[in-house]
């Protein structure tokens, strides 16, 4: 195998104070945290689209990095090269997983499915007799039924019954690779289950018919042998101007009303909850109060952009709150995928290291930060203090369901008005959450 990154070393861990642009400043793969090492509460991933095939193309210009590793795209010969480029690169970073659409690891085939399913199979055994005996592993794979434009109406959400059956075909293969590759999870993204107008939508059936493609992906996902967790990606717009999937709770509740929370937790990307309005934090929280916490597409949005920027993460206040809620959830059954692509002028191989050295270290120290305000306790002490109401008397009744409205409404006109519910003390906290940060 020819090396592609040649000019570049293994990565290693050098600490804080090292200035070294080829090491880790803070993720340190062996420490052990919340008594767990870094890298199990870090399981990271290379995304395949971005990392080896987003040559820095938008919607204003051609692309400007070569991810061409030296053979001809749109061939066979490039797909390999992309999988012996892909892990020279996991393993120069000591990434363990990758994630996948299947139109990411072969070029499609414009006239028959059966040419694209062989390529998949030719490159799967090719994935796995180039991963045989290192610890490399695939997160998750998924199916591109978005970029194709038999589905211009949508895959799942399509008028066409024979466009249905194309997306349960690429479904049935994905899930085939999936399991093949020992993936852990199978991921749903929308990227057109949605509308643009009601004028020409039946919300009732679209709805229904991706229930149901769900429903099949679960029971012959089964059939097959994979037992991980499926997975929905929430985003509210893109290329939909209202996508199905819109947020967490969202998502949430259409599993809920199909019956498909069983089988499916979340797939939460930052950037896709900025986009819904929402923090990351805080699709993170729905996500695990729900018991649907499953994996993470690591990336951030740019504010003063309206639309889905994929930047690499690089905001530890984020990062931090992030691993907050996920060493609440008692960690992922998925993992921290980069779905991240590097900005259009940082075009080398080079600025694909260093970008995801920056993103690895960023959550890196999210994880440490975040360890430690729970380990600090006095986030954890004042929300505790806060609802303490709940814990007596007439609020432990009601937390226990033991109580009427005819009760509660007694006891109001007995107080007359009710005592102070006291100060929220934002700022207070938001000054620990700082503290914790920045102190040494």
């Amino acid at each position: 195998m020819s090396e592609f990154f040649k000019n570049i070393p293994e990565i290693k861990f050098e600490g804080k104070d090292s200035k070294n642009p080829w090491a880790f400043k803070y993720y340190n793969p062996e420490l052990t945290i919340m008594g767990k090492k870094m890298s199990e509460h870090l399981p990271f991933a290379m995304a395949w689209w971005h990392n080896l095939g987003a040559n820095g193309v938008d919607m204003f210009g051609s692309g400007t990095a070569d991810k061409s590793f030296g053979q001809t795209p749109g061939t066979m010969e490039h797909a390999k090269a992309k999988v012996d480029a892909g892990i020279e690169f996991m393993k120069k970073l000591g990434i363990k997983y990758y994630c996948w659409h299947d139109v990411d690891l072969v070029p499609e085939d414009s006239n028959d499915i059966n040419v694209t399913n062989k390529r998949l199979d030719e490159i799967s055994d090719y994935i796995l007799e180039k991963t045989k005996g290192t610890d490399i592993k695939c997160l998750w794979g998924t199916a591109n039924m978005f970029g194709n434009p038999r589905f211009m109406n949508g895959a799942g959400s399509t008028n066409s019954a024979d466009v249905y059956c194309f997306a349960a075909a690429q479904v049935k293969k994905a899930l085939e690779i999936t399991v093949k590759l020992g993936g852990r999870g199978y991921v749903f993204w929308g990227g057109r289950e949605g509308y643009e107008t009601l004028l020409n939508t039946d919300v009732k059936l679209e709805q229904e018919n991706i229930a149901n493609l769900m429903h099949m992906a679960v029971d012959y996902g089964r059939s097959i042998g994979f037992k991980g967790d499926f997975y929905i990606e929430p985003k509210p717009k893109e290329p939909m101007s209202h996508q199905y999937d819109f947020d967490a709770a969202t998502a949430i509740g259409f599993l809920r009303q199909y019956g498909l929370d069983k089988d499916f937790k979340m797939n939460i990307e930052a950037n896709h909850a900025s986009l819904a309005n929402h923090t990351f934090q805080h699709e993170l929280c729905i996500s695990r109060i729900n018991g649907m916490l499953g994996s993470v597409d690591a990336n951030q949005g740019n504010p003063i952009l309206g639309w889905d920027t994929d930047n690499f993460p690089w905001n530890v206040y984020d990062a931090t709150l992030a691993m907050y809620e996920v060493l609440k959830a008692d960690g992922l059954t998925g993992g921290f995928n980069f779905d991240s692509k590097n900005r259009r002028p940082s075009n080398t191989f080079e600025d694909m290291f260093h970008a995801y050295i920056m993103g690895m270290d960023t959550f890196a120290l999210g994880l440490i930060k975040a360890a430690e305000i729970i380990e600090d306790g006095r986030i954890d002490g004042f929300i505790k203090e806060k609802y303490s109401s709940f814990e007596s008397g007439i609020g432990k009744k009601i937390r226990d369901k033991q109580t009427t409205l005819e009760e509660l409404a007694a006891r109001a006109a007995e107080m007359k008005k009710p005592s102070d519910p006291g100060s929220g003390r934002e700022e207070y906290l938001e000054g620990v959450v700082n503290n914790i940060l920045f102190r040494g």
